[in-house]
């Protein structure tokens, strides 16, 4: 063992729309925002604040293409993944950062009736310790297996 890890969990809400990009050889990536909450009493106000973390997460092939058909905006979702920085240049040359979240592994945790009425079945209890060629192989269907109903993140 190497002695170091590099793994990410996050359970948030999504920000947007799955927006994808395909490649040549038909491999493609999906990439969309992720929001994490954190509150807090402030002791001096007495006043609950609350702050918004984004975060960027990038899944690729099979899997993204699963998150695009059935993640809308606003829905809640468990990540699992590594910290990926990228550095790019922009228009006028200067060195430019990204740290992304590379999914692994996710699962949906909108219930089916939340967000899509008419739509397709969403799982809605996590699949930890699931990587992410076993989920897509499941879903090879293109439809999430049924699971039972429960809130519980693990």
């Amino acid at each position: 063992m190497s002695g170091t890890l590099n793994k990410v969990m996050l359970i948030g809400h999504t920000g947007d729309e799955v927006k994808m990009h395909y490649f040549e050889g038909g491999n493609c990536v999906g990439r969309f925002p992720l929001a994490t909450n954190d509150s807090y009493v402030n002791k001096s106000t007495n006043e609950r604040v609350t702050t918004t973390e984004w975060h960027n997460v990038v899944v690729r092939n099979k899997a993204a293409e699963i998150c695009e058909k059935y993640l809308k905006k606003g829905d809640k979702v468990y990540i699992e993944g590594r910290l990926k920085t990228r550095k790019w240049q922009d228009e006028q040359g200067k060195d430019r950062y990204s740290t992304e979240i590379q999914c692994t592994d996710f699962t949906f945790l909108t219930p089916k009736n939340e967000n899509q009425p008419s739509g397709p079945a969403v799982q809605n209890t996590p699949q930890v310790n699931t990587p992410a060629a076993t989920t897509q192989e499941a879903s090879s269907t293109d439809s999430p297996p049924d699971m039972e109903n429960d809130d519980l993140p693990f």
